[in-house]
């Protein structure tokens, strides 16, 4: 676990673009994509096209795990009352 961003290729509407993300992140998005029963490009597709065009893809991402785990969290604390 460095905490440098690491390049991975994924395939969006037909075209190989390379996206930086630190590896923690990388995880997270293979588990969420997994659990969503999707490929990882499937995924981060359904982030880009969510994103708009003033966030870059890789924020999107980032952004997109935070959320899932503030998410995850809230239910747990409500859960748990």
């Amino acid at each position: 676990m460095s905490g440098r961003p690491v390049k991975h290729s994924v395939t969006l509407k037909g075209h190989r673009t390379s996206i930086s993300l630190e590896d923690e992140f990388w995880r997270a998005l293979r588990d969420l994509a997994a659990e969503k029963s999707l490929p990882i490009n499937a995924l981060v597709a359904e982030i880009d096209v969510d994103r708009g065009s003033d966030m870059g893809l890789a924020s999107a991402i980032r952004l997109y795990v935070l959320r899932n785990l503030q998410d995850r969290l809230a239910g747990s604390q409500t859960d748990a009352r």
